[in-house]
């Protein structure tokens, strides 16, 4: 089971808006979905196992969650040329948000240590928000199995 991180931000708490490049070269920024749900995951790197299950089941399971109104996007602090070919791989119809400044995933406070085989660095916490049509913080998922996380998170929206 993947270790639980602590967070800043809170259930119900404003989520940060950024603006940053998806996968296309588009600007995103938060407030231009005002008025409908967003879910927010941050995956550490594209095209690896864990994050390519992840990917994949959002994929799998967009319709429904455009069925219920929900935009889901990816954030992770690869650059967009790296989105693009994931999005390419994996035929992935949401944007990839690249991060590569990393200010989103600090503002969300996702970048942190890690420890991989016992070395350890920085990188992207696997975390999901899910943000309501408010703005707010509706849920927040810090321990993610990536192969079932799609379908909680739909399950909670």
């Amino acid at each position: 089971m993947p270790k639980a991180i602590t967070l800043a931000l809170k259930v119900g708490d404003r989520a940060p808006d950024f603006e940053a490049l998806t996968t296309d070269g588009t600007q995103v920024r938060l407030r231009d979905a005002k008025g409908k749900p967003v879910v927010l995951f941050f995956y550490p790197k594209d095209d690896t196992p864990g994050c390519t299950k992840e990917a994949c089941g959002f994929r799998d399971l967009h319709g429904d969650f455009r069925k219920k109104g929900a935009f889901v996007w990816g954030v992770s602090v690869d650059p967009v040329t790296a989105h693009q070919k994931f999005t390419t791989k994996f035929q992935l119809p949401f944007p990839l948000i690249a991060d590569t400044d990393k200010d989103i995933v600090t503002a969300y406070g996702v970048w942190g240590e890690k420890v991989f085989m016992g070395r350890k660095y920085m990188g992207t916490n696997r975390v999901t928000f899910l943000i309501g049509a408010d703005g707010r913080i509706q849920h927040i998922w810090t321990t993610v199995k990536p192969e079932a996380h799609p379908a909680e998170v739909l399950a909670v929206l």
